[in-house]
């Protein structure tokens, strides 16, 4: 989810709820405790120098349990971090603590967010020698093709 669709978003809501890739719900007396523009420049596997910029956002909580951030007072920190900081209209990655710090994607759902796992992946399979993936085929597709044993015929 990019900035602009993040902001629509907030317009569309009485409260906050982002929700974990388990189905549990980050607790609503998280706080934001960053706004940033992260930028990474980097050279991939194949040796093509790269830039990324994201927007972060970390949540955080504590036992405060009366705190309530409100959709509009994000909606103001937002803002705030565009006036102070030029954060482009990016795609926002989501900071959160689990065993370790989880990094997410954003999604707006039904009205909530949801927090998407986000993977590695190579960036230059075609200069890295990677095999192309094997076709997965049945068992019985190959054995009758190259007129061997069947499953069940006791052939073998």
């Amino acid at each position: 989810m990019r900035l602009s669709e993040f902001k629509q978003a907030l317009r569309q809501l009485e409260e906050l709820q982002f929700n974990l890739p388990d189905g549990t719900t980050v607790p609503s007396h998280f706080h934001i405790t960053e706004v940033g523009l992260l930028t990474r420049n980097f050279i991939d596997c194949g040796g093509k120098l790269r830039e990324e910029k994201k927007i972060n956002l970390q949540l955080w909580y504590t036992d405060d349990t009366e705190h309530r951030l409100e959709p509009a007072k994000l909606a103001r920190i937002v803002e705030q971090s565009e006036n102070l900081i030029d954060l482009g209209d990016h795609e926002i990655e989501v900071e959160y603590q689990l065993d370790t710090i989880g990094k997410f994607g954003v999604e707006f759902k039904q009205y909530e967010f949801q927090l998407i796992p986000t993977q590695t992946a190579c960036l230059a399979e075609d200069q890295c020698g990677i095999p192309a993936s094997k076709p997965k085929l049945n068992l019985r597709e190959i054995s009758s093709a190259s007129n061997c044993c069947t499953p069940g015929t006791k052939c073998c």
